[in-house]
């Protein structure tokens, strides 16, 4: 099973000044890369003025894709210290860009990683973050009879229906935390008298009940 990670809420910007330099940082959540990098083309266009628009992005659990740009920064140290802060904090699903205005003063390049680092590590700090957890795809297989009351009890339970295919049977897939998954096909067992099929899939992540 994958590790848990945390992931952002909602998107959070938060500001720090270093040497008269501006650093505007912006988190936000990122389900996919192609979300991502629609986040950091946004902030790119919101701030189109700005000296740099860094970022860094993480995609999955499990430190999945991983993304840092420097936009313009010496190598290594804008992007790859806003990168480092998001695998340190265990965040996943998740996208930065730090927006830089120059102030006039040159911070050097251990200025600049600890500016970019501590500007992400800042707006985590009040970033509402959401527990995601190790869950597994099921697909229970039961016929069109039962199929009914087993669909409105999976959606009062605390398992997620990810798809429902009717065919000559009916098909549903759903996720299940860790946690759970022990129990599970007892469950199914009970509402449909035995007459379910489950079958374990691949592993996913839900939000921590």
């Amino acid at each position: 099973m994958p590790e848990p990670y945390l992931t952002p809420r909602e998107t959070v910007e938060h500001e720090i000044e270093i040497k008269r330099s501006r650093f505007l940082c912006a988190v936000g959540p990122a389900p996919s890369e192609e979300a991502a990098r629609e986040f950091v083309a946004g902030r790119r266009r919101l701030y189109g003025d700005a000296t740099h628009n860094c970022s860094a992005y993480v995609i999955g659990g499990d430190r999945g894709v991983q993304r840092a740009d420097d936009d313009g920064e010496p190598g290594g140290t804008a992007g790859t210290p806003m990168l480092e802060t998001l695998l340190r904090r265990g965040v996943a699903d998740a996208v930065a860009v730090v927006t830089r205005y120059f102030g006039g003063v040159k911070l050097g390049a251990g200025g600049l990683v600890r500016a970019y680092g501590s500007s992400v590590g800042k707006t985590l700090d009040v970033t509402p973050l959401v527990e995601m957890v190790p869950a597994q795809v099921m697909t229970v297989t039961v016929d069109h009879v039962r199929a009914g009351r087993l669909e409105n009890d999976l959606r009062a339970s605390p398992y997620e229906i990810r798809e429902v295919a009717y065919g000559a049977e009916v098909g549903f897939r759903v996720a299940v935390r860790e946690r759970d998954l022990a129990a599970f096909p007892g469950w199914v067992a009970t509402l449909t008298a035995g007459r379910a099929g489950v079958e374990p899939g691949e592993a996913v992540h839900l939000a921590s009940l």
